[in-house]
């Protein structure tokens, strides 16, 4: 008689899903630091080869470690198959240009992360496909967008750095009916707070270095969506291309998994409790943090996502010089352009992630010179709070 598996819910699936031991039955999951594997036989390796038997072959392909991380992410996701990459701007990347073709067309948001919107905007059309760039909130402009053939959709929603929030649901209808995919980047909301393939998204995409690794040791990306598309698709690409993940990479994010559901919630509950903080200052011209009344997007928002999340963005008065200042000013928040860490990070989109696309695009994006992003960690609310008032008080 098989012994079935208990159905399990989702702080269990982070400790335990996709667990592979070895014949030592270690507790902790097992490190494979090899590159390579063998064969009993020349016939058995032959065999492996055709795709007649499974067995690992190259850790370029398949590594158990990182196997064992792929079934966690996709048993937390709800995806059928995960594959993880070297980073996240690898499975991007990846994700994108796998099912690409010269003369086809892509779609995105606006309100992209600096390198991935590089890779729309310059990389894309050098392989002669056509690049549309529609603002994220904007029913109508995605409305004409997607009016004729169009081969994928990239969008990140809340997106980086502001906070915008895309219909997702809506959008993945009109993807789907002009013969498209959607790409989700949901690193903001992480796999706890919403899940993009409930809302229409075909593939999700993950920097694992962010919450998911969670302690800023190690980089890694996820790519997640159906067998078939992984198969027919995506596998070819990543075969052949080599964006793989290390096994150490893959062990440390293991590690890191376990407390993810422990990590956001406490993240998340002092996130919005600082944007309510922010919004009383006057040196404060806006705050935007998704379960704030005064976000735009507010109802959107809380119905595709189960929480606001651990990132907040804030402008300052005073532009740049204040936006400096107040971050010199820091005691206790680092500066860093990393988010999702278990230290609380401040960055200046404007100069540092998302200088490169200029000052046009960022004045569409309205990432002013005053503008912080804010990534909250563990640390005591209130202190983060009286470290917030003290930087405020240097302007």
């Amino acid at each position: 008689m098989t012994d079935t598996p208990p159905k399990t819910r989702l702080a269990t699936d982070l400790v335990h899903a996709g667990r592979i031991r070895s014949n030592l039955d270690e507790n902790a999951e097992a490190l494979f630091l090899t590159s390579g594997f063998t064969y009993e036989s020349a016939e058995l390796a032959e065999a492996v080869f055709a795709n007649q038997i499974p067995h690992y072959q190259y850790s370029r392909f398949s590594n158990p470690t990182v196997t064992m991380l792929e079934q966690r992410l996709a048993k937390i996701e709800g995806a059928e198959v995960c594959r993880c990459t070297a980073t996240g701007m690898a499975a991007v990347s990846a994700a994108v240009l796998c099912g690409l073709k010269s003369g086809q067309r892509v779609v995105a948001a606006r309100a992209l992360f600096g390198s991935c919107h590089w890779i729309v905007s310059t990389l894309l059309p050098q392989y002669g496909i056509e690049a549309v760039f529609v603002e994220g909130s904007n029913m109508d402009e995605w409305r004409a967008a997607l009016s004729q053939p169009t081969a994928l959709v990239l969008i990140e929603t809340p997106s980086n750095p502001m906070l915008d929030i895309v219909d997702l649901r809506e959008v993945a209808a009109l993807t789907h009916a002009a013969g498209g995919i959607v790409v989700m980047d949901n690193v903001f909301a992480t796999p706890l707070l919403q899940k993009p393939l409930e809302l229409g998204a075909d593939v999700v995409v993950y920097s694992t270095t962010k919450h998911i690794e969670g302690q800023g040791r190690v980089l890694g990306g996820a790519v997640l969506g159906s067998k078939q598309w992984m198969e027919e698709v995506f596998q070819p690409y990543f075969r052949n291309t080599g964006p793989a993940m290390s096994p150490f990479n893959a062990w440390v994010t293991l590690k890191g998994l376990e407390t993810l559901v422990l990590r956001v919630n406490a993240q998340s509950a002092s996130a919005e409790a600082i944007a309510n903080f922010l919004e009383t200052q006057p040196k404060v011209k806006r705050a935007l943090y998704p379960t704030l009344a005064s976000h735009p997007q507010r109802a959107l928002a809380m119905s595709q996502m189960s929480g606001g999340g651990t990132l907040v963005t804030f402008e300052l008065e005073g532009g740049k010089d204040a936006a400096f200042k107040f971050m010199n000013a820091m005691r206790i928040i680092t500066i860093s352009n990393n988010l999702g860490d278990t230290k609380s990070l401040a960055t200046h989109p404007a100069t540092t992630t998302h200088m490169r696309i200029g000052a046009e695009e960022r004045a569409k994006l309205g990432i002013s010179d005053g503008v912080i992003r804010l990534s909250v960690g563990l640390e005591d609310v209130q202190d983060l709070i009286e470290d917030i008032t003290r930087s405020l008080a240097a302007i």
